[in-house]
């Protein structure tokens, strides 16, 4: 099973989400930015690199949020959320097509791929 990691990136009340490239598998779903963890580094290492190379910022990794497994046709996949907030730079999509802030609220207007639907439907649950 593969380990992928995502950050839910805050900032005051709103959750940055990126939009698939649309060439991409699962391409223009909405996600929590983040990526598949390397040998031998941490969910929250991978987590630092993906974004730095995803969105071109600096992030500091916050708690644990919460999990999921996905499995789908070619491969299962354990999905891990932690919290994080910038700290240096400017939000540039690099492997996106696009990038939105938004309130908890506003997730329900996003068509989410489907690992992380789950953890939007927590965050609604908890937040709401």
């Amino acid at each position: 099973m593969r380990k992928v990691t995502a950050a839910i990136i805050k900032d005051k009340n709103r959750l940055l989400i990126a939009k698939r490239h649309s060439k991409d598998p699962l391409g223009g779903k909405w996600e929590f930015p983040g990526g598949k963890v390397e040998s031998g580094e941490t969910p929250e290492e991978c987590l630092v690199r993906e974004i730095g190379e995803e969105l071109r910022i600096e992030v500091k990794i916050g708690s644990f949020y919460d999990d999921n497994v996905y499995s789908s046709q070619d491969h299962d996949i354990h999905l891990l959320f932690y919290w994080a907030e910038i700290i240096n730079g400017e939000v540039t999509p690099v492997v996106h097509d696009d990038l939105r802030w938004v309130t908890i609220k506003e997730l329900a207007n996003f068509d989410f791929a489907p690992a992380d639907i789950p953890i939007v439907k927590n965050l609604e649950r908890e937040y709401i």
